[in-house]
């Protein structure tokens, strides 16, 4: 301050931003002038040196125009216009990625537009501009995502300035298509690590419109680092100038999809698993929609045929609360003519109550062409579920995660899942507490609650690795699961005033021994509750000793079991070996070519990377590499072959198995191991 060095202190000159609206980069300038002097006068007397206020113009660099911080091009913001063969188009010419200004520090709160809205809220013109020059982007990625990527790239670049950068999000960061951005630097060869972040957060001070809105923050910075993850437990007062939000803290790395410990996140889709799930049709019409008095106006039961497309249909609502006993009229595969010559009083209902409805309100074209069929009807659904006598469905967002059997007649809504598996034994393992554990790891999140979370198939269901059970294994979790759900449906079928939600909220209740209300009382003697509870625990114990673990395993030991299984399991879908779920229905169609020879035409691309970097090295020091295989024994918790743990190891050495060979026959003789008649080595517990 002596020597009046007023470029040595932090001042507004170095902050830049981005704004596309000009009088809003105005104003952030001066917000900028009046927090620096707020600043000076609370740590000094005497006034800043002259002048005090100086047009540095920090604000887009000092443009007049608004500084689109994702696309531009030559001439924008205004496309540039040509007729080609009497048409008039719009071309973004030298189209292309802003300069960002260089800085040390980037911070941010960009635009929350979800990827499936950009194109609605943009335009056109915009959306398809932005993703020719975004290529690596998944079309699916919320708008905010391509803040996120271009400050990552630059925050890896070699010799960068950048030292961290931070943004608000939607707290959709944490779900599938935006952690595949994430994800590509997290787990690139020069990493970036998550340093602080908040999965969800509440908006304050929200306006009406807007409470309901929930955010992410996310730090990031170059290199591993382990970061601090806090999580919301508490919040009030949200509407007014001091809204009290309480947090509890985790610290340790922090995974792709905002949580610390097992990175659930590696988990890859399994072959195994293909083409079973999938979420049921989405009418776009809701002139589909009839009563079985409709119904049978419009010729069920008199018409040969119809019977095949008007079909009992169920929502979310109807498998949770109250069914609302519709049908809805399928005419899937069937030709406008057809329908018309075949079911004319169906046709007639659907050209007045559904074609209307399509041809307005800007539809996707497809949807006004073939305005007699569903908007999505879900081709691979049905083949899927052709010749099933049921099927196993959930609720895509629901309270409490339950599954249940359904009628193959029944079509199930958009947000159910429906899984074309009609065993009860994979169905006890979906209903039991491994696979809740994984769901909740992997579901996406739209609110802070547990009746946010989302079952997303991608990430819940196809990379899930189901158990090798023993048919006497099968035959116990077959009996369980058909017995849940047949005594779970007699309740409720007895007990119309009763629905599944209720039944599982007093469930919840006992076992966390909170005290039950008369109602509660009621519903418990009403409902079988104690039978089910019953049930769910002995289906886990069941499904324990499917998997050959102990019972007692913590949520974090599920997981991590979990993740190192599913990376087994691709391992043996690159050999070829896949462990179909419905083989017959599979293999025709997803399992060409794949034999023990050829199995390594099977490309896992970046899934066999990723999964190797995830993977511990080998120890260069002999003393610790007995170690480092027992740990893997360990933490597998099942049998394993020398070859496939000399693969749970970083990297390839032609070396190694012969090594590991050898500490094998030194652990066996110390009895740290016991080596089975099969060839397969398995790690001793203590007595």
């Amino acid at each position: 301050e002596s020597l009046a060095l007023g470029g040595e202190t932090v001042d507004p000159h170095q902050f830049l931003g981005l704004e596309l609206n000009p009088r809003a980069a105005a104003i952030a300038e001066l917000v900028i002038w009046i927090g620096a002097l707020q600043q000076h006068y609370r740590i000094r007397k005497e006034h800043p040196p002259e002048p005090i206020l100086r047009a540095f113009q920090n604000i887009n660099g000092g443009a007049h125009h608004g500084f689109d911080a994702v696309l531009t091009w030559d001439g924008y913001p205004v496309p540039k216009a040509e007729t080609k063969g009497g048409t008039r188009i719009e071309t973004a010419p030298n189209a292309r990625r802003p300069v960002w200004p260089e800085a040390e520090f980037i911070i941010g709160n960009p635009p929350f537009i979800g990827g499936k809205d950009i194109r609605s809220e943009l335009g056109d013109f915009y959306t398809e501009t932005l993703r020719s020059v975004h290529q690596h982007m998944n079309d699916s990625a919320d708008f905010v995502m391509y803040w996120w990527d271009r400050a990552a790239e630059i925050l890896t670049r070699k010799d960068t300035k950048l030292k961290r950068f931070g943004f608000i999000t939607t707290n959709s960061i944490s779900q599938v298509f935006q952690r595949r951005v994430t994800e590509r630097y997290l787990n690139s060869k020069d990493p970036l690590s998550l340093v602080f972040a908040i999965a969800d957060h509440p908006w304050t001070k929200a306006t009406k419109d807007a409470a309901a809105v929930r955010i992410a923050m996310s730090v990031a910075e170059a290199g591993t680092h382990d970061g601090i993850l806090l999580e919301v437990t508490s919040e009030t007062e949200l509407d007014t100038d001091t809204p009290k939000i309480i947090y509890a803290r985790c610290d340790g790395r922090i995974n792709s999809d905002l949580t610390i410990g097992v990175d659930v996140g590696k988990a890859m889709p399994l072959l195994a698993n293909e083409g079973l799930s999938s979420r049921g049709v989405q009418l776009i019409g809701s002139g589909f929609i009839v009563t079985p008095q409709e119904a049978e106006h419009l010729g069920l039961g008199k018409r040969p045929g119809l019977e095949n497309h008007i079909r009992l249909y169920r929502n979310g609502r109807d498998l949770m609360a109250h069914p609302r006993n519709v049908m809805v009229i399928d005419l899937f595969g069937l030709t406008a003519d057809q329908v018309r010559r075949e079911f004319p009083e169906v046709y007639q209902h659907v050209l007045t109550k559904v074609k209307p409805e399509r041809e307005s309100g800007g539809k996707v074209v497809s949807y006004a062409e073939k305005w007699w069929e569903f908007g999505v009807p879900r081709q691979g659904l049905r083949s899927a579920l052709l010749g099933l006598p049921r099927y196993i469905a959930t609720v895509e967002t629901a309270k409490h995660r339950v599954f249940q059997f359904l009628d193959a007649e029944i079509l199930p809504d958009n947000k159910i899942l429906a899984i074309a598996l009609s065993n009860a034994e994979n169905f006890s393992i979906l209903s039991s507490r491994i696979h809740d554990r994984w769901y909740h790891a992997n579901s996406g999140k739209i609110g802070m609650y547990q009746e946010d979370a989302v079952y997303v198939k991608s990430r819940c269901f196809d990379p899930f690795p189901f158990p090798d059970c023993s048919e006497a294994q099968k035959s116990i979790l077959r009996t369980l699961g058909d017995e849940l759900d047949s005594t779970r449906k007699k309740v409720l079928a007895e007990n119309p005033d009763l629905t599944l939600t209720g039944l599982y909220n007093v469930l919840e209740k006992l076992k966390s021994s909170e005290p039950p209300t008369v109602d509660d009382e009621d519903i418990k003697h009403r409902g079988l509750v104690l039978i089910l509870k019953e049930l769910h625990e002995a289906i886990d114990r069941a499904a324990f000793d499917a998997y050959g673990w102990r019972h007692d395993l913590t949520d974090e030991e599920i997981l991590s079991r979990l993740v190192a299984l599913n990376a087994e399991r691709l391992e043996e879908e690159a050999r070829g070996h896949v462990r179909w779920l419905r083989p017959d229905y599979q293999r025709p169609r997803f399992g060409k070519g794949l034999t023990q020879e050829t199995a390594m035409e099977l490309d896992l691309g970046d899934t066999v990377v990723a999964i190797d970097k995830g993977l511990p090295a080998f120890p260069k020091e002999r003393f610790e590499q007995p170690l480092a295989v027992s740990r893997i024994l360990a933490r597998s918790g099942q049998p394993m072959t020398a070859d496939t743990i000399a693969r749970a190891f970083k990297g390839r050495d032609k070396n190694r198995l012969h090594r590991i060979e050898q500490i094998l026959t030194v652990l066996v003789r110390y009895g740290d191991i016991s080596r089975l008649a099969d060839g397969r080595y398995a790690h001793r517990l203590a007595a």
